[in-house]
């Protein structure tokens, strides 16, 4: 099975830049550091609320808290929300200001004509990783980068699987991409 491919930094920032450069900029970078900064699946982006990430005083919140019906798997999840997932949302609300005084129930993150389905974030990715000419990347390409990312720093696999909701670690396990000069650092870190 071909897995999606892993993003470095310098493919990071030329994603970011190539959202800058759309008609939808503010709402396309949220897409990607949702994918890249907490491993959050299409559907799952798809399906986000803005109670799912504001609070009844409009903070952000430490914890993005999904309903089965918004995940994969028909179970309820709990995503953790870095201090730069924090940024990123904070500074699309400050762009759309108009999410403060909508349903709270209300999705955060719309399309022109409306609702995204988790195929028309598949879509957008495609389209955002052909204009940044980053070949073999997917939508599934930020959770593997934010997984891979975790193990390269790390943390220990329990942890990512549960920051993957992930119910099995080998499936967490075949997210973490090893390369030759990850093999080489390891191996050398070792010594008498």
């Amino acid at each position: 099975m071909k897995q999606a491919k892993v993003l470095n930094e310098t493919e990071i920032k030329k994603l970011m830049k190539v959202c800058e450069l759309t008609r939808y900029a503010e709402r396309n970078k949220l897409i990607v550091s949702l994918s890249v900064l907490s491993g959050m699946r299409a559907c799952e982006i798809a399906n986000l609320r803005i109670n799912n990430v504001l609070s009844d005083t409009n903070e952000v919140l430490d914890l993005i808290v999904l309903d089965k019906e918004q995940t994969k798997g028909n179970k309820r999840q709990t995503v953790v929300v870095s201090t730069a997932l924090k940024k990123e949302i904070l500074r699309y609300i400050t762009a759309k200001p108009q999410l403060l005084t909508r349903n709270k129930d209300g999705l955060l993150l719309k399309t022109q004509k409306g609702s995204f389905s988790s195929q028309t974030i598949q879509n957008l990715f495609r389209q955002l990783y052909e204009l940044a000419n980053i070949p073999q990347a997917s939508s599934h390409s930020g959770r593997r980068t934010f997984i891979t990312k975790l193990s390269e720093n790390g943390v220990a696999v329990p942890i990512i699987q549960k920051l993957a909701r992930h119910s099995s670690l080998s499936t967490t396990q075949r997210y973490i991409e090893v390369s030759d000069d990850k093999l080489y650092n390891a191996v050398n870190t070792v010594s008498y």
